[in-house]
């Protein structure tokens, strides 16, 4: 038995398979741990999800991407030019797959592996007990019947630092960007969202998020994606940066926790209709 955690698939499903085939994945004795963004910008978000909503002992850190595809089945309006998304959005069980969605975990955390699964990152005042707190507030909402209204108050930039004293949409606006979209911080957390140049200049003031040196949280090995321009390294103990830019044409990563070994298969190219940066 074994546990691998895949970086971000963003609806490459046949890259996913090629994976699993070379891991010699065993739907009975194996599992397997997403580090969100399941869909979006690649061919076959559809499949993915479906598949993967099919096994019986996955685990799932929400992306950003996936949570957009939430927001664009409630408001279509919210679909963005480059979104791959509509097949989700046509399928007779959209409904159930954003349901299942919806149940997905921000945080996830195996005590036994002593490995935290997140989407992108954690900011450094947050050991592991708050920031399960905070995910699960989030998590809650999402969970509720009222889903609908967060999603309507979910995108933004601010606040871009936590704050104990946040309440309402902007409190869990933020809580949702540090485990969905951050990047770079400062050493109290405050987010930098907006930066797009290079890994090796980043604005001043700011750090990768895992090279906070008094991050609290920095016992813990701890598991990511989002952040394909890293390559999947961080120079950074314990710290595994999962998404290795499938969906820009580079690879799909999967690591096996037990001991920490890596699992990469090329993809293909990108279509040229797609002239995004990751």
């Amino acid at each position: 038995m074994a546990t691998y955690c895949i970086g971000d698939i963003q609806g490459c499903f046949v890259s996913l398979q090629q994976l699993l085939t070379k891991i010699n994945f065993n739907p009975t004795h194996d599992r397997l741990w997403f580090t969100g963004d399941l869909v979006n910008r690649g061919p076959d978000s559809l499949k993915t999800l479906r598949w993967i909503k099919s096994l019986n002992n996955s685990v799932v850190a929400l992306g950003n991407h996936d949570l957009h595809l939430l927001a664009v089945a409630n408001n279509p309006a919210k679909n963005k030019e480059h979104d791959t998304l509509q097949e989700i959005l046509n399928a007779p069980d959209c409904n159930e797959l954003c349901d299942w969605l919806r149940e997905q975990p921000l945080l996830h955390y195996d005590a036994q592996l002593d490995y935290i699964l997140v989407h992108a990152g954690l900011p450094p005042q947050w050991d592991l007990k708050k920031a399960q707190q905070c995910a699960q507030e989030v998590q809650n909402i999402l969970r509720s019947d009222n889903y609908p209204e967060f999603l309507t108050h979910l995108y933004g930039n601010q606040p871009d630092c936590w704050d104990d004293n946040l309440t309402g949409w902007d409190r869990l606006r933020v809580i949702t960007n540090y485990f969905t979209r951050l990047r770079f911080c400062d050493g109290k957390g405050k987010m930098e969202l907006t930066y797009k140049g290079k890994l090796q200049t980043p604005p001043a003031s700011y750090l990768p998020w895992f090279k906070i040196s008094h991050r609290l949280h920095k016992k813990h090995k701890i598991l990511f994606g989002h952040w394909a321009a890293l390559e999947g390294h961080t120079d950074e103990p314990n710290v595994y940066a999962l998404d290795t830019g499938c969906v820009w044409g580079n690879c799909l990563t999967a690591l096996r926790l037990e001991d920490q070994q890596y699992f990469s298969t090329p993809c293909p190219k990108p279509s040229s209709s797609i002239n995004i940066s990751p």
